[in-house]
């Protein structure tokens, strides 16, 4: 299975990088401004669909563009985003990517992340480790919050401030030595398990965000929950990941918030 989310992925982020500039409409999603798509999202989904349904035709497919596949009633669910990072790739800023993860049961099995514009390839099993092109990667070894550089993302309704998110952002600002935000939750958590971040934390993610990404820092060695500390449910839309030295101090910053 891994070897058809590698070949699928690459395949759109092929398409994907043929195309950045190209679209010719950019539309908003659920009636949010700041959610946006475009037509080669659709696109690069439709090409992923087709790869994975030509090997794997009985698989429950979850998709960012087409959600769920067809009432399939199979263990196995593959999960989509075919251009994490939307905003930027519609501004021509070449920071997006293409995520696939596979779910067995419930459970993360394989995740594959692709970096067209960097022809980086992240990739996981479940019990096999973490691969940046084919070479094992881990977390970072940083200790100390303030010597970390973190990562986050925005809702699309910050202006709601949903979860305290303004709050935790200029928190972990005054704790951290730097604070990062990509765009892309898939290479935020790409970055994290490879050591170039230390810790990420969001609100308001769906499945196909997180998918492959959660898999690939368990298996470099990271430590990912929710922002209570508890186990972390893929489904939830609360994400709290570090390199695993540091989630203590992340999760006394999370909490200092509501208290």
């Amino acid at each position: 299975m891994l070897q058809v989310a590698i070949e699928a992925a690459m395949s759109a982020g092929k398409f994907l990088k043929q195309n950045i500039g190209k679209f010719k409409s950019v539309q908003q999603k659920d009636g949010q401004d700041r959610n946006l798509v475009t037509e080669i999202d659709k696109k690069s989904e439709e090409l992923i669909i087709k790869i994975i349904s030509s090997h794997f035709p009985s698989h429950d497919i979850l998709a960012e563009e087409s959600g769920h596949d067809r009432g399939k009633p199979s263990e196995y669910r593959w999960i989509i985003d075919p251009l994490d990072g939307t905003t930027n790739f519609t501004h021509g800023l070449p920071i997006f990517c293409v995520s696939i993860g596979v779910e067995f049961k419930g459970e993360m099995i394989a995740g594959v992340i692709y970096d067209p514009n960097t022809n980086e390839l992240f990739t996981s099993e479940k019990g096999s480790g973490a691969f940046l092109n084919g070479k094992r990667i881990h977390v970072s070894q940083v200790d100390n919050i303030g010597e970390s550089i973190l990562v986050t993302g925005f809702p699309y309704n910050i202006i709601e401030n949903p979860d305290h998110a303004v709050d935790h952002f200029v928190n972990f600002l005054m704790k951290a030595q730097a604070v990062r935000r990509l765009g892309s939750a898939a290479l935020d958590l790409a970055y994290l398990a490879s050591g170039r971040f230390d810790g990420f934390w969001e609100v308001a993610l769906q499945p196909w965000d997180m998918a492959a990404g959660v898999l690939l820092l368990q298996e470099a060695g990271g430590v990912i929950t929710n922002f209570s500390g508890t186990k972390f449910n893929l489904y939830e839309k609360q994400l709290l990941a570090s390199n695993g030295t540091i989630h203590n101090q992340m999760l006394d910053v999370i909490k200092s918030v509501s208290k």
